[in-house]
């Protein structure tokens, strides 16, 4: 006859196998206590990606709008020493138009005014050099444009205000190539007063 302890004993082993309080149980509570610390460290991840890839752009976006900005300057410029100056006149417009706040503006002002010095458009020139001396006070260009007023004032016959801007250009640019430039123009100046002083 069987020991009634020992039957109870298997009875309670085949209802509760060791194997399902051991094994599962504990491996379950080990992952469901660590997944929030998990999901943390991926969301962690996932941020510092989104926040680098983010800078990258946004380092990225202002290059590539200097590249295109630069593209389009040399384009116009090509069309210039092209002698197009029809064609480069009407680009450096629109470049100003969708480029107001670029540092080539300036230039692109300046380079207005020598389309329509060499076409003999002597008035308007002296509006676009005004409007670079004027409006672009810390422009590279302001010598140059100083000087071509000067040059567009002779060219008008205006040899006073050309003698003028010519003294402004040595005075406030006294060790630039314009300088040497507007020096022999003073001496032109000179003689051409000179020379019509003389005439009866």
């Amino acid at each position: 006859m069987q020991d009634p302890v020992f039957k109870t004993f298997r009875i309670r082993e085949w209802e509760e196998p060791w194997h399902t309080d051991c094994v599962p149980k504990p491996l379950d509570c080990r992952f469901n206590r660590w997944r929030p610390v998990m999901l943390q460290k991926c969301l962690g991840i996932l941020i510092l990606l989104f926040m680098f890839f983010s800078v990258g752009q946004s380092l990225a976006a202002p290059t590539q709008r200097q590249d295109t900005t630069r593209r389009l300057y040399d384009r116009v410029m090509d069309e210039f020493k092209h002698r197009d100056y029809k064609a480069a006149m009407a680009g450096f417009q629109l470049f100003i138009e969708l480029h107001s706040e670029s540092a080539l503006a300036a230039n692109a002002q300046y380079w207005i005014g020598e389309c329509q010095y060499r076409m003999g458009r002597y008035r308007d020139a002296l509006k676009s050099f005004n409007e670079v001396v004027s409006n672009y006070p810390l422009s590279p260009k302001l010598a140059a444009s100083t000087l071509k007023l000067g040059q567009t004032y002779t060219k008008l016959r205006d040899h006073e205000t050309a003698r003028l801007m010519f003294d402004r250009v040595v005075g406030q640019y006294p060790d630039s190539a314009e300088a040497e430039l507007a020096r022999k123009a003073i001496e032109a100046t000179a003689t051409a007063e000179d020379s019509t002083n003389q005439s009866p």
